[in-house]
């Protein structure tokens, strides 16, 4: 075979060596420069932004380089359970989600175990999910009775009732009403669904087995989760209020609801927490919740689950912990970040310290203060050494020990000072102490996809350290100390701008704290307050008073 000569004017582009050459250090070029102006970690260092820097095309960008966090190398240590006692399925494919199965070697080996029950429940779960997810022929039958407007009981063939999940505020409240929505699910045998356009798909595995959790963009209502609130004439309490005024007996019910559980709800809203209110919601085939708080603490004053929640979890105080490591393992891509970060930084310290920082009274937001209470908080709980002044450190033998500090927060400052303060004095027990700060984004950046790539890397983060000290009221805080199984140490909010005495409490459970409790008398139908006598499966939270929150039995 003859073979075709490269005219002379192409000669360099007929070399595939020097086309390859040029390639990869093209390739090079690119990265080393939008690591620096998109801030990304080039060695996992750090992941910061410059402030009010707006992300360099990072939607289209993070698509076409998500293989990057895709490629980890293989462990030399093998997870001894790397299904958490059963909680992961067998089978599923550990290339597609390499956190799920890699993260056991990240934690120290936790003293809970999910109960057999929670382990049952799900594996049927799942069963169900595949027969009836997005695309099943159970899941378009279904989807017919909406389209045709049939009311409820007609859908009752398919075997298929649904909750659609859809999302509201911040990363942390988002995680924490999506894990209440999914415990919903488990409890009244329903599919979850997630609305695709909650940003769940970039941060979080598809926890289920063979079947999307993603809700199809062609579903009729889509297009109408972003106006839905209180007045919206199709929300539960609505139903409620109308057949209450009309003194209805009619037993038509339309094929869908929403369920309006944000913290402005009203008495109506809250009698889904009522077993005789919330039976209604047995024949109806599409529930749409939409919520900013963990919900999942008064579900248990629902009577006839009480009995299905304690046999799912017998410590209560475990019931985020585990739902959260079930359905919250970071992407590929993001683990990529995560593994990185911890092994460059955190890995060979003695002992690694979370702390985050969240300023939510802008009045007390001096720095010096919040520097003040933080580090007061610290030493009086012996997390961090004393400084020891100009006198000479005494190594009592052997290497020095390092305790590696992980802070997050929007701002820089808190960091600086407290590196400064560490790297111009010794410690008076001769540790060293190492502080790092992943980012510093100024602002909270909601709907930016790489500010909530960036969050949830860092929730992840200090869920790995071995001690947690969080901001009082955040739910940035209350995902990372319950997925790590940690009971943090909370900086209580100053109260006339005056630091608290004690600067912190050790928390007394690991669960997160419900904000806006119903506080609702279904028998006098009235709202009761705070004062109120409270479920005994629960109690008040640590860092706000009127909220409530699963009590740790043991």
């Amino acid at each position: 075979m003859m073979m075709t000569r490269c005219p002379e004017a192409y000669r360099f582009f007929c070399n595939p060596v020097k086309v390859m050459g040029i390639f990869v250090a093209s390739l090079v070029g690119f990265l080393v420069w939008f690591s620096a102006m998109s801030g990304w970690p080039s060695y996992g260092f750090q992941w910061s932004q410059k402030p009010g820097k707006e992300d360099v095309n990072l939607d289209d960008i993070i698509e076409q380089i998500r293989y990057i966090g895709d490629s980890f190398p293989q462990p030399v240590e093998v997870p001894k359970d790397k299904l958490l006692g059963g909680l992961f399925p067998e089978g599923l494919d550990v290339n597609t989600c390499v956190s799920r199965y890699q993260s056991a070697l990240y934690r120290k080996e936790q003293k809970h175990q999910p109960s057999p029950n929670l382990v049952s429940r799900l594996r049927k779960y799942e069963a169900l999910h595949k027969q009836c997810g997005p695309f099943t022929e159970s899941y378009n039958r279904t989807l017919e009775y909406l389209k045709s407007g049939n009311h409820g009981q007609d859908s009752n063939s398919t075997g298929c009732k649904y909750v659609i999940w859809i999302p509201m505020a911040g990363l942390g409240n988002r995680m924490l009403s999506l894990s209440s929505a999914f415990l919903y699910a488990l409890l009244t045998n329903r599919v979850l669904l997630v609305d695709p356009g909650s940003g769940v798909s970039d941060l979080f595995c598809e926890p289920f087995p063979e079947v999307s959790w993603l809700l199809p963009s062609n579903f009729p209502l889509i297009g109408k989760f972003s106006s839905v609130d209180q007045k919206s004439p199709e929300t539960f309490g609505n139903l409620l209020r109308n057949r209450s005024h009309a003194n209805s007996t009619s037993s038509s019910l339309p094929p869908y609801l929403y369920l309006y559980l944000v913290h402005d709800y009203d008495d109506f809203d809250k009698r889904i927490f009522c077993d005789h209110d919330h039976t209604i919601l047995q024949n109806i085939p599409w529930l749409i919740v939409k919520s900013n708080i963990y919900f999942a603490p008064s579900l248990v004053s629902i009577p006839s689950f009480q009995q299905d929640i304690s046999d799912l979890f017998p410590n209560l105080g475990t019931v985020f912990h585990y739902l959260g490591r079930y359905l919250f393992n970071p992407t590929n891509f993001i683990w990529g970040l995560v593994t990185r970060y911890y092994n460059i930084n955190l890995a060979r310290a003695d002992e690694k310290i979370g702390i985050q920082i969240r300023v939510l009274d802008k009045d007390f937001g001096r720095f010096e203060r919040v520097l003040n209470q933080t580090l007061g908080c610290m030493l009086r709980e012996n997390l961090l050494p004393e400084i020891n002044g100009t006198k000479p450190v005494v190594i009592q033998s052997g290497k020095l020990k390092t305790k590696a500090l992980l802070i997050t927060s929007l701002r820089s400052w808190y960091s600086e000072a407290i590196k400064s303060m560490y790297w111009k004095r010794s410690t008076v027990t001769g540790e060293v102490v190492e502080v790092h700060q992943p980012s510093h984004e100024q602002y909270q950046h909601t709907r930016r996809r790489m500010h909530n790539i960036k969050a949830w890397a860092e929730i992840y983060l200090l869920s790995l350290t071995d001690k947690l000290v969080t901001s009082g009221g955040s739910t940035f805080g209350y995902i990372a100390h319950s997925l790590g199984g940690l009971k943090p140490w909370i900086l209580y909010k100053p109260e006339d701008h005056v630091i608290p005495n004690p600067p912190c409490q050790r928390g007394v459970s690991m669960e997160p704290c419900m904000h806006a409790p119903p506080y609702y008398d279904c028998t006098s139908k009235k709202w009761t307050g705070p004062g109120g006598k409270l479920d005994p499966n629960v109690q008040h939270c640590d860092d706000k008073w009127w909220g409530i929150k699963f009590i740790d039995r043991e």
